[in-house]
């Protein structure tokens, strides 16, 4: 699994690897113990999948207060997504910036977008 930070260091870019054959890939998309190497050491709680069948489609900017906060992890696994992140933590020394990231289910990165950040995506 490889792991690079962004241009904001708490959001981190995730390449999971995939093993394939004829059959076709396997590919381990969460590891605690190989994300715990990498700083992300966190339990797993909730699991959402949501599907936009149009390309344009705009989802978010999403942001829950404290104590609702949650860091997400964000996949694609059809079609291509720009995300979008922005830091709304106060005091932060990157607060107001944002990230745009391509996610795809072909180059198969992952999104760690962490608590007091807004998020939202448009579909490509």
């Amino acid at each position: 699994m490889k792991v690079e930070r962004c241009a904001i260091p708490d959001v981190l870019l995730i390449e999971p690897a995939r093993l394939g054959d004829a059959r076709g890939f396997f590919s381990e998309v969460w590891s605690r113990r190989s994300l715990a190497a990498h700083g992300l050491d966190l339990p797993f709680v909730q699991d959402n999948h949501s599907l936009s069948r149009e390309v344009g489609v705009v989802r978010g900017l999403h942001f829950q207060r404290p104590p609702s906060a949650q860091g997400k992890l964000v996949r694609v696994v059809r079609g291509a997504i720009l995300d979008v992140v922005v830091d709304l933590r106060a005091g932060s020394p990157t607060y107001g910036r944002s990230e745009v990231i391509e996610l795809s289910a072909a180059n198969w990165r992952q999104l760690w977008v962490p608590r007091g950040f807004a998020h939202g995506f448009a579909t490509l």
